[in-house]
């Protein structure tokens, strides 16, 4: 019982630092399927990876939308003078910014 709790954790942590990695690539494997479809001699595996490029690229224009409104949001809260929600807006910003990657 004991070996088994060390192993459920190992297995958490590496599946979980998977995901963040994923979450933190988006760009890149868009670019890393798109250049693999390039690459496929069959269509449905043209396919296949073309919808998985397509997939993470929506996901980073997502983030990159997201991005740039909570810039402007701390553009126009800075300019008011509101500090505290400017920063806030750019912690948001940059957030969204490194899940675009």
């Amino acid at each position: 019982m004991m070996k088994i709790i060390p192993l459920c954790i190992g297995i958490v942590l590496s599946a979980t630092s998977s995901f963040s990695h994923a979450a933190e690539s988006h760009t890149a494997e868009a670019l890393k399927h798109a250049e693999a479809a390039t690459k496929a001699n069959d269509g449905k595996k043209i396919a296949e990876h073309a919808e998985a490029a397509k997939g993470h690229a929506t996901v980073a224009s997502e983030h990159l939308t997201a991005g740039i409104k909570s810039l402007d949001d701390a553009i126009d809260q800075g300019k008011l003078g509101h500090a505290d929600v400017a920063k806030k807006s750019a912690e948001e910003a940059v957030t969204h910014l490194k899940a675009a990657k």
